[in-house]
């Protein structure tokens, strides 16, 4: 017998809303008029208010913020606005923008650069949110230079080999905290579906997707980005968005995979773009560890954003795209049971008074928040090394797939 959650336990639905439109292909070039940035509109959020943030400790965790570019990323997840941080130092390339960041977030101290700011002993933490390519390298910087980090996402940009020198690093400096910024993973979905999974409430998940999907108009322009990167990739280079539905949600791993691509339609024989890619969409299914089926998705196409998935387990499932969020599980009486005992918990605690939910589906203010814990309670973030790993380097491995006709690759094993 099945039966629905019909607690209302959610007060808005924010999984749908996406990320920036990217464009992969060489037919389309960034422009400097860069279009609205999808998914950084401040949406609502469920919490459980009974669940209040309350005071722990005085100190203030000494933070260096890099990258102030198109996404201004650094200011747009609260640090400024944590009463346990200290915002000491920010650094952009551009002098401009590394003046409008400074100003935004009330900091006097500036660098020219990250390899400036991480020699700076006073800081102890910084949030990398520089170019893709960049992030693993950036990354390890930090960590050599005694800092925790966390960045935006994701790990590399198809650059699978700089994701293993973070891992070693990462491991090599084990009293330093490393998070990601999935912004999925406080998803109001996705943080109910993990604790629902943890308690047992769908069983092993037998079918899982996770959907990454933009309008993207005909003959739009990209966005801008430093040294073009987010016109010369492939779509499921950024795929953690997607992936975040089964990773974030059991914290286990892919096997293995097999994707397909498509050019765009109105032209099929594009000019590669500088890594050699042409698809504007990539769909790949793969096995999970657990033994199930699991598929993740970019498309460039027209229609609702997405950045939102579903999980199909032995006794129960969650989907809150077509309905609302209160009635996302079903399940069967013992499932339905489990997540009656679980009560207000699958809903996310309040923020820390100034730190608002912010864009990305209410995630942004959560993942401040998150990792403002991990270093100063010596807790592990949401999102630690290995996830990310997880969530990022199929991708790399899917569009190598798709280049060969679907053939199956393996994914490679992280641990710590």
């Amino acid at each position: 017998m099945a039966s629905k959650l019909n607690r209302r336990t959610f007060l808005g639905a924010a999984a749908s809303s996406a990320f920036a439109p990217y464009v992969f292909g060489s037919s389309a070039k960034a422009s400097d008029e860069s279009p609205k940035i999808a998914g950084f509109d401040k949406t609502q959020t469920d919490y459980d208010p009974l669940q209040e943030w309350r005071p722990y400790t005085d100190r203030k965790l000494r933070v260096g913020l890099v990258g102030y570019g198109v996404c201004q990323f650094s200011a747009e997840f609260y640090f400024q606005n944590h009463p346990n941080v200290e915002v000491v130092a920010v650094s952009d390339l551009f002098p401009d923008r590394c003046a409008a960041l400074a100003q935004r977030v009330k900091c006097e101290k500036t660098y020219p650069s990250l390899e400036e700011m991480v020699k700076d002993d006073s800081i102890e933490a910084i949030f990398v949110a520089t170019d893709a390519p960049s992030h693993a390298r950036h990354c390890v910087l930090c960590l050599e230079h005694g800092k925790h980090v966390c960045h935006a996402v994701p790990v590399h940009y198809g650059q699978p080999e700089e994701g293993e020198k973070l891992l070693e690093c990462v491991k090599k400096n084990r009293g330093l905290k490393y998070a990601m910024f999935e912004t999925s993973a406080f998803h109001d979905d996705v943080f109910a579906m993990e604790k629902i999974y943890a308690a047992g409430g769908f069983g092993k998940l037998i079918y899982v997707e996770g959907e990454y999907n933009h309008t993207m108009a005909p003959g739009a322009p990209s966005i801008g980005s430093y040294g073009e990167w987010r016109g010369n990739g492939a779509p499921l280079w950024y795929p953690t968005h997607a992936s975040a539905y089964y990773v974030t949600v059991t914290h286990k791993r892919f096997l293995n995979v097999s994707c397909q691509g498509i050019n765009p339609l109105r032209d099929p024989n594009p000019k590669p773009n500088r890594c050699g890619n042409t698809f504007i969409a990539e769909v790949a299914l793969l096995h999970t560890e657990e033994g199930g089926l699991a598929r993740m998705m970019y498309s460039e196409s027209y229609g609702t954003y997405l950045e939102n998935g579903r999980v199909r387990g032995e006794i129960g499932g969650f989907d809150a795209t077509y309905r609302p969020l209160e009635q996302g599980y079903v399940g069967t009486e013992e499932g339905q049971a489990i997540v009656n005992s679980l009560g207000n918990s699958i809903r996310k605690p309040a923020l820390p008074p100034g730190v608002e939910p912010g864009g990305h589906g209410g995630s942004h203010g959560y993942l401040c928040n998150d990792f403002v814990d991990a270093v100063l309670k010596d807790q592990e973030p949401r999102v630690g090394i290995i996830d990310a790993l997880n969530m990022t380097t199929l991708g790399y491995y899917a569009h190598l797939s798709a280049t060969k006709d679907g053939e199956l690759m393996t994914l490679p094993e992280y641990t710590l």
